[in-house]
């Protein structure tokens, strides 16, 4: 189908009928019917629409099996939306949280589904030459405007620990990753952790941040370049916001086909802001003069990613993949590795 979903994998099915008990109690409007249907991308929660006679839904859950300790945390997610909802910051509107695990199988959220377009190629091919500036300004804007919000103002005071962002992240990935037996030992990734605890750049800041922003996470109006929702929150925290812009930008390091990267692009022939006209863009939103250890920031957030991509291979191995699209993200991981050892060069 269009909008990106087809039937539910039989390692994802559950009980509707339960789902729709709950639902008549828990979802203000709520009226079934409802017919389910499982979207194909993403490789972490699996997510399904929801129709309905009168409105439609989406379902994330936790996905089924032996998981990691601390991952897959829908609850985190949904109280994320719930609190930047009512703040005016482009989220779907929640409806549920179900923590009873009796009821599908695994604890899930439920939200409204939002009509936009998803973008899965950051070049924008589909996008009129002219106009695609205002995409990229619009997700400029969006991620600036995230950094700016308050967490104590909107309720996620406690949300994440503020200070030592870095130390902190680069242990927890790195513990994620030596707890992973199944999918075994990368000695090039392990020469990247020890370069990235020794160059940790001084100061710290703790904003909001997504940890996945990158333009198939949001949904743009139909026919304006404006983004109308930012999706998929399981990594987000109280964090450093450049590390958060440093990996929205990294797609400019990444060569094409390379989670379609811009690197070797000709950008002004497709009139693609430069690196650093996106940079100062991003800078002059958030009254910042430029960006200090850049390159830091980019290795960092790509050794996340092989942390993640390494993650997805466990799950395969261990048959709890969400996508079928498992197998080619795990092809990408030593090259992942080694794009992040060359920033560390730069």
């Amino acid at each position: 189908m269009a909008d990106g979903t087809g039937p539910v994998r039989a390692a994802h099915r559950f009980d509707e009928q339960a789902l729709a008990a709950w639902m008549e109690t828990h979802v203000e409007g709520f009226s079934g019917p409802i017919a389910v249907r499982q979207f194909q991308g993403g490789q972490s929660n699996p997510t399904y629409v929801l129709q309905t006679p009168g409105r439609d839904y989406v379902l994330r859950r936790k996905p089924p099996g032996i998981l990691l300790k601390g991952a897959h945390a829908v609850d985190r997610e949904y109280r994320l939306i719930d609190a930047l909802h009512p703040a005016g910051f482009p989220v779907p509107r929640p409806c549920g949280l179900c923590l009873d695990e009796n009821v599908i199988g695994t604890i899930f959220y439920v939200m409204e589904k939002v009509e936009g377009r998803n973008v899965w190629d950051t070049a924008f091919p589909e996008v009129p030459r002219e106009t695609r500036p205002l995409y990229f300004d619009a997700m400029n804007e969006t991620i600036a405007r995230l950094h700016a919000i308050d967490p104590i103002a909107v309720g996620l005071g406690g949300y994440g620990k503020p200070g030592n962002y870095f130390e902190r992240q680069i242990g927890r990935w790195s513990g994620q990753y030596l707890g992973d037996e199944a999918a075994g030992r990368i000695p090039a990734m392990d020469r990247l952790i020890a370069w990235l605890e020794g160059h940790i750049p001084p100061g710290d800041e703790a904003t909001i941040v997504h940890g996945d922003f990158r333009c198939d996470n949001m949904l743009f109006h139909p026919t304006e370049p404006r983004v109308v929702a930012v999706l998929d929150w399981e990594l987000s925290t109280l964090g450093h916001p450049l590390a958060d812009f440093a990996y929205h930008l990294m797609v400019y390091r990444m060569p094409p086909g390379f989670s379609t990267g811009l690197a070797g692009l000709d950008l002004a022939a497709l009139n693609i802001p430069s690196e650093a006209d996106y940079v100062a863009a991003y800078c002059r939103r958030t009254g910042r003069d430029g960006i200090a250890h850049l390159d830091f920031h980019i290795a960092f957030n790509l050794f996340r990613l092989a942390a993640i991509i390494h993650g997805i291979k466990g799950r395969m191995l261990r048959g709890t993949a969400s996508s079928p699209k498992a197998a080619a993200a795990v092809e990408q991981l030593e090259s992942v590795v080694d794009l992040a050892l060359a920033q560390t060069r730069r």
